[in-house]
């Protein structure tokens, strides 16, 4: 059985990898060109600036449909930090399997979103949001093993 206080620095690394999350979706809902915060990575990825690509012909369409993928990405990564974090109450954590099912997939999700930042957006300042997120998700994944 997990004690109090290995039940808190398991929970709160989670609550502040939830935290994180729902602030990033927000962002990305609410911003009105959400593809320039992370400019430099885009236009990096892209070979040329969002103002060359929008004077293209035929892409005058091109920021409403930008602004649809993102707004879908910021409902998502805020829906997965509610998720995270309706699951990281005292009560929750201490079921075993929940726990651990939980620990599985947010370790799958932010190990594979490092490595795809890695891949197509390496200069992306977001990479640094990833890495504090797995140094916090680390911390609970060994309160968990440990206890």
């Amino acid at each position: 059985m997990i004690s109090n206080i290995n039940l808190k620095f398991l929970q709160i690394p989670l609550i502040l990898i939830s935290t994180t999350l729902i602030v990033c979706g927000i962002r990305w809902l609410s911003h009105d060109q959400p593809w320039i915060l992370d400019q430099i990575a885009n236009e990096e990825r892209l070979n040329m600036s969002f103002d060359e690509l929008f004077l293209i012909n035929g892409n005058q369409t091109l920021n409403a449909y930008l602004t649809q993928i993102y707004r879908f990405l910021g409902l998502y990564v805020l829906g997965i930090g509610v998720l995270l974090i309706s699951f990281s109450s005292k009560k929750i954590l201490k079921i075993n399997i929940v726990r651990k099912r939980v620990l599985t997939v947010l370790g799958f999700l932010l190990f594979s979103n490092l490595i795809l930042a890695y891949i197509w957006i390496p200069s992306s300042h977001f990479i640094y949001v990833i890495w504090s997120t797995i140094v916090l998700y680390v911390i609970s994944l060994y309160v968990n093993k440990k206890y």
